[in-house]
């Protein structure tokens, strides 16, 4: 069985957050097994699992990615779309676009410290549209 669900999360700023359970609400009922295939239709976020349980994680990633990649660089040609752009384009290189979980049981087969972060990396951000693949029997 191969299911597809299209969705839009919340419009966020810069910065890592926590997604799990926005995307949990918007997926149906999961096989017992199988996978879940996530894919960001954008060009300046990302997709990544981390920590789901001490918010600083998330703070010093944004400082992090920020400090490795700053904006307003000279060598930037790609700027007519804001100071942020270009470095959200490059940081979502860096996260990627999409992540497979696997479902155990029925449910998602994250670890007990782990959770879905959306990486927004543009300063204000419509909501990002996910497709959600989900393989199973």
């Amino acid at each position: 069985m191969i299911r597809q669900h299209i969705f839009t999360l919340r419009p966020r700023s810069r910065g890592f957050h926590l997604v799990t359970d926005e995307i949990r609400s918007h997926l149906p009922e999961l096989p017992r097994t199988g996978l879940l295939h996530l894919f960001i239709r954008h060009t300046s976020a990302g997709l990544s699992i981390n920590e789901n349980a001490d918010p600083d994680v998330r703070q010093d990633l944004n400082a992090i990615f920020d400090r490795l990649i700053r904006e307003r660089e000279s060598y930037y040609s790609h700027t007519l779309e804001g100071d942020d752009d270009m470095p959200a384009h490059a940081k979502s290189t860096l996260t990627g676009v999409d992540l497979t979980i696997p479902i155990v049981d029925g449910r998602l087969g994250l670890g007990t410290w782990q959770g879905i972060y959306l990486c927004e990396f543009r300063n204000r951000a419509s909501g990002r549209q996910i497709v959600a693949t989900i393989l199973g029997e």
